[in-house]
C-alpha cells in the first residue's frame, strides 16, 4: 500500500524522530514521537483487540492520531506513512473488506444496545479516517467508497447514527450521537472526487444535515464547537448567526490564560464524585481554537495559540489534558487518553492558523 499524503488542512515513526523540528516555537517531532508511541502500545493493548486479528478504532487515542499524523508527516518532510498509520490503516481496510462478517466492537454481552452502536460508530469513524487519507490525493479508493456505503446503510430514520454510549465524556455519553453524526458530515465533507455532490447520497446527506441543524440549540457548547468547526467545509451546516454566537460563547469562557478547560465546554460530572479539573486543558483549547477559526473570529485565537504553544511538554511532545470522568494517575496507560486526544487536537488547531 503506498501513500504519499500531503498536509490535510482538517484531518485528516518507526524510528524515533530525533532532531527537534519546531515550527512556530512548537515541536512536530516530538508531539510525532508521542503519538506514534501511543498508536503503538494500543495497536497491542490486549483490551483493544477485536476479531479478524484487528484493534478497536478509539475516539480518544485513534481517531485524533489519524487526523494529526498526516500533517506531521507534511511538517517534518517525511514521504512515507510511519509503522502505526500504516498498521493502523490495515486494520481498517480489512473490517471494511469482510464487514459482514466482522463481529462489532462490543456484543450484546456489553447491553443489548452496544452492537448496533458499535456498527454505526464503527462505520463512520471508518468512513473519515479513509476519507482523510484519500483527500489529497484527489481519488477515493474503492475501500472507502466501501466504508461509505456501510455508513449509509446504518443511518437511521432520523438522519443520525447509533454511537456508542458508556457513559463516558465527551464522546459515549446521551449526546455523543449528536457528535458522531458531525463526524459523518465531516466525513462527507473532505471525501474527494465531489463525493458531496453524488446523487446516491443526497437524500442521506439531506436528512443528516436536517437533523443536525434541528438539533444544535439543544447541544451542549463541546458539540456546538464541534459542527461549527464542520461547517467551515459545509457552511450549510450552520448558520452565520449560530456561529457568531458560539463564537461568543467560547470568547465568554476562554481563561485568563487563553486556555479553555475541557469542564466549561459540557454538563459532565465524574463519576468518582471528585472535583472536575478547571485548569486549561489542550483538547478543549484546540477545539476551540478551530471553532472559533472556522467561525472567522480572530478574536482569541493568538492567545489560544500562544497557550498551546506554551504548553507543549519539551521532552515528552505531549500536551496536558484530564479526564472528565474521574480522577486518573496521569503517568498510567489510561490516564493518557485525553493526554492523546489533547495532542492530536493541538497539532490539528496549530496547523489551523499556521505562521511562517
Amino acid at each position: 500500500m503506498a501513500h504519499r499524503v500531503t498536509r490535510i488542512a482538517y484531518l485528516i515513526s518507526a524510528a524515533v524522530l530525533t532532531a527537534a523540528a519546531q515550527t512556530g516555537n512548537w515541536n512536530p517531532g516530538a508531539a510525532a514521537s508521542y503519538l506514534d508511541s501511543r498508536q503503538g502500545w494500543w495497536q497491542s493493548w490486549p483490551r483493544a483487540q477485536r476479531d479478524q486479528q484487528t484493534a478497536c478504532v478509539s475516539c480518544h487515542t485513534v481517531l485524533p492520531y489519524a487526523m494529526a499524523r498526516p500533517i506531521l508527516r507534511g511538517r517534518l518532510n517525511q514521504q512515507e506513512l510511519a509503522a502505526p498509520e500504516r498498521t493502523l490503516l490495515g486494520f481498517i481496510e480489512k473490517r471494511v473488506g469482510l464487514w459482514n462478517s466482522t463481529e462489532p466492537y462490543y456484543k450484546a454481552n456489553s447491553g443489548p444496545t452496544k452492537p448496533a452502536e458499535s456498527r454505526g460508530t464503527e462505520a463512520v469513524l471508518n468512513a473519515l479516517i479513509l476519507a482523510g487519507y484519500d483527500a489529497p490525493t484527489g481519488h477515493m479508493r474503492d475501500v472507502t467508497r466501501a466504508a461509505f456505503d456501510h455508513a449509509w446503510a446504518l443511518q437511521l430514520d432520523s438522519g443520525a447514527w447509533d454511537w456508542l454510549n458508556f457513559h463516558y465524556a465527551p464522546w459515549e455519553t446521551d449526546d455523543s450521537q449528536y457528535w458522531g453524526t458531525t463526524l459523518m458530515a465531516m466525513a462527507v465533507a473532505i471525501a474527494p472526487e465531489n463525493y458531496a455532490e453524488a446523487p446516491q447520497i443526497r437524500s442521506g446527506l439531506q436528512k443528516m444535515e436536517r437533523w443536525l441543524r434541528t438539533g444544535f440549540s439543544q447541544q451542549h457548547l463541546f458539540n456546538r464547537a464541534f459542527l461549527v468547526w464542520a461547517s467551515s467545509r459545509n457552511a450549510s451546516l450552520v448558520s452565520a448567526v449560530d456561529r457568531k454566537a458560539v463564537c461568543e460563547e467560547l470568547l465568554s469562557r476562554q481563561r485568563e490564560d487563553g486556555g479553555w478547560s475541557l469542564a466549561s465546554l459540557g454538563p459532565w460530572q465524574r463519576v468518582d464524585h471528585t472535583e472536575s479539573e478547571k485548569r486549561s486543558d489542550a483538547y478543549a483549547t484546540a477545539v476551540a481554537l478551530l471553532a472559533l477559526q472556522s467561525g472567522g473570529s480572530p478574536a482569541g485565537i493568538e492567545r489560544a495559540r500562544t497557550w498551546l504553544i506554551r504548553n507543549q511538554e519539551r521532552t515528552g511532545g505531549s500536551w496536558p489534558a484530564w479526564s472528565p470522568n474521574k480522577e486518573r494517575d496521569p503517568a498510567s496507560e489510561i490516564g493518557q487518553f485525553l493526554r492523546d486526544a489533547g495532542t492530536a487536537y493541538a497539532v490539528l488547531a496549530l496547523d489551523s492558523v499556521r505562521v511562517e
